[in-house]
């Protein structure tokens, strides 16, 4: 009896065939490409060119106005070394330092209280929660505008309730010593992304461990500390590391509230002492036609957030326990 032949396998199909004809396959790209165009020209327009033109400029002596003239590593090394040429430089190194320590620590404390409050409220969340997240959405002009009159030392609305508390009233914007904790007072104002994210992720702890937690006898605090403090941790830390970043890039604020009224150059206030570093970087840049050593800084500042960021992935932990 013939034995069978056995059957030769089949080729394995070709991604053209999987998808029909060759010519929808590419189609297919075509259409892909397409889409993703106008981002991808977003990016090389105005985030990539624009940052290696400001890398080739952190090497030149240039003032906006003339040809740049190109002069290596003077620009880092007379930023880092030459306290005579840039006397302010390590001021607003800092005056930002000093500003980050304050204002994430208050910031993320003035968001979790918020979100707790928020997340045992059962009814009329929705509009505390509008009502707490409109100082993001509010102008950075109209909140400096704002926080120039809360903070004036005459008629300022924190001076009173200072007032009634019994404690002297305060000259915040021009005493050099109040300016960073007033500054970093506006900044856990503005708490709300934090906030959001915060109570998302309270949300996210399940009922089950509260309700087992309750049965053993757990009080609040404990509650608190053993069950929301470790769930909350990614969280924790996500809101650490964005906060570091934007910390150090503070600019807007600190613009606003010492450049406005009565002519006054921007400065950072008495003594600099709101001269953060981007602040800085931007009278270097526009005041003083110093714009290949504003340049620099820029990219000074990029290494000094990379290297921050990394010690933070590294030293702190995590992952929930």
């Amino acid at each position: 009896m013939a034995v069978p032949v056995a059957e030769r396998p089949t080729d394995t199909p070709r991604p053209g065939r999987l998808l029909g004809r060759p010519g929808r396959w590419r189609r297919d790209h075509l259409v892909g490409w397409l889409l993703i165009a106008p981002a991808m020209a977003y990016f090389i327009v105005f985030l990539l060119y624009p940052a290696l033109a400001a890398l080739y400029y952190s090497f030149t002596d240039w003032d906006l106005r003339t040809a740049p003239n190109w002069v290596g590593l003077a620009n880092y090394t007379d930023l880092l070394f030459d306290g005579a040429k840039y006397p302010h430089f390590w001021q607003s190194v800092r005056v930002t330092l000093l500003y980050t320590l304050i204002a994430v620590p208050l910031t993320m404390g003035t968001a979790l209280c918020q979100a707790l409050l928020l997340n045992a409220i059962r009814r009329g969340s929705g509009v505390f929660r509008l009502l707490l997240f409109l100082p993001v959405v509010t102008a950075e002009a109209a909140v400096g505008a704002i926080w120039r009159w809360l903070y004036d030392p005459q008629y300022g609305l924190v001076n009173v309730v200072l007032g009634l508390a019994g404690i002297p009233r305060q000259n915040w914007l021009n005493t050099p010593g109040l300016v960073i904790p007033a500054l970093a007072f506006i900044a856990a104002w503005q708490c709300g992304i934090s906030m959001i994210i915060y109570l998302a992720g309270l949300k996210g702890i399940p009922a089950s461990i509260r309700e087992a937690a309750i049965i053993d006898g757990a009080g609040p605090v404990q509650r608190f500390r053993r069950i929301v403090v470790p769930m909350l941790r990614p969280t924790t830390f996500y809101l650490l590391v964005t906060g570091v970043i934007a910390a150090l890039q503070v600019f807007g604020l600190v613009y606003v509230i010492f450049s406005g009224g009565g002519g006054r150059s921007v400065t950072g206030g008495p003594e600099q002492a709101g001269l953060t570093y981007v602040l800085h970087l931007y009278l270097f840049a526009f005041r003083y036609d110093a714009m290949g050593a504003a340049c620099a800084m820029s990219f000074i500042l990029l290494v000094f957030i990379m290297i921050i960021t990394a010690l933070e992935f590294r030293l702190v932990r995590q992952e929930a326990s």
